[in-house]
């Protein structure tokens, strides 16, 4: 059991607490990884707010890279030194989902209060998404983990773990862009930009970025958009449809906001499909007109973590990006140490970052 230092959380919105925590040794299957760097995403500050629910005290933060430290018994692939992405991506590997290809919606599930976590004296500390990587060091099961390259940088390499995978993988993988559709992304925020680079990567002709500024729809063409709308307008669907010249074959809705759902459907041509990315609170709903949609032939899709293959789909994305085909330190907003987490997570709320990362200076 080592002691290690940790942004715990205990009580919904309050500030979180750099605090001193156990960390057990992993067992088997598992692998010790001593963090260079862990993004903030959105979904780590819903759990903060008490939008997902859980449990409490809790280690947040799941999209982080650093180095292999230590090995329980049966672990393959990786060895103690090497650099690596962990993902909250847990995946037993037998269960229908697992089996059928689909990683990210794993069946057999992980309690995070019978984790590695602890307090120093030994009462539960949550492991919040099977990571708790707002701390110097995780356990976590080899499923989660993805060897990268030794010369690339921990901050870029945190960002594939969630919030780049989540975009591109929602583009490619969920939405099955095709070469000459037109796609709208709904939000130019983290995981919005990467969908924005999916879409261009799978070679959409028109990317139509939908935002409330004028300042994120600027950036969003930096990553590949071809055009930006002012979600203030009135009715901002009919402004895409004026630049497409009919609705769009996708709209991605990135934003973690109900009452956009409402409205996506308006966006899309015959045979459309919306795919579901951002997450809105457990107490929030939308609303749509099911005749319309059957009537055109749409869908409504879900798409969790971009429904990537984390050891197929992360290096094809480090590839791309040592090819300069796929942006990640454009996405760095900026740099934190832990204690500064809380002032990094009001940065992020305030909507004017990509994404911000605490690096951890060894």
């Amino acid at each position: 059991m080592s002691k290690i230092k940790a942004a715990v959380c205990h009580a919904f919105g309050e500030p979180l607490v750099i605090e001193e925590v156990s960390l057990r040794a992993p067992e088997a299957g598992e692998i010790e990884v001593t963090l260079d760097a862990v993004a903030i995403c959105h979904s780590d500050i819903s759990f903060w707010e008490g939008g997902f629910g859980g449990i409490l005290p809790a280690v947040y933060g799941h999209e982080a890279a650093g180095r292999v430290s230590a090995l329980g018994d049966g672990v393959h692939g990786v060895k103690v030194g090497d650099s690596v992405a962990v993902t909250l991506i847990r995946a037993c590997g037998h269960c229908v989902s697992c089996g059928s290809g689909k990683p990210t919606v794993c069946e057999t599930p992980y309690d995070g209060a019978t984790g590695p976590l602890t307090t120093t004296e030994g009462g539960t500390l949550y492991q919040a998404m099977a990571t708790g990587a707002f701390a110097e060091k995780v356990v976590v099961d080899q499923s989660q983990i993805v060897k990268i390259p030794e010369d690339m940088g921990k901050d870029a390499a945190s960002l594939l773990s969630c919030g780049v995978i989540t975009g591109v993988g929602a583009a490619v993988n969920a939405a099955g862009v095709r070469p000459g559709q037109d796609v709208v992304v709904i939000g130019a925020g983290g995981v919005g930009l990467n969908a924005i680079q999916g879409a261009r990567i799978a070679g959409a002709r028109r990317i139509v970025a939908v935002d409330m500024t004028e300042e994120k729809l600027a950036t969003a063409k930096e990553f590949g958009a071809t055009d930006g709308v002012l979600a203030s307008e009135g009715k901002p669907w009919r402004a895409v449809q004026k630049l497409l010249g009919r609705g769009a074959d996708v709209v991605l809705v990135t934003v973690g906001v109900a009452p956009v759902y409402d409205m996506a459907p308006r966006y899309l041509a015959a045979n459309g499909r919306v795919i579901v990315v951002g997450m809105p609170h457990l107490d929030q709903t939308s609303s749509y007109s099911p005749i319309l949609v059957a009537d055109a032939g749409q869908g409504i899709i879900g798409s969790k973590m971009g429904d990537v293959v984390v050891k197929r789909d992360i290096p094809w994305m480090v590839d791309l990006y040592q090819q300069g085909r796929l942006k990640l330190d454009e996405l760095i907003s900026g740099r934190w140490t832990l204690d500064q987490i809380n002032e990094a997570i009001a940065d992020t709320k305030s909507g004017a970052a990509r994404r911000n990362v605490i690096v951890f200076n060894r």
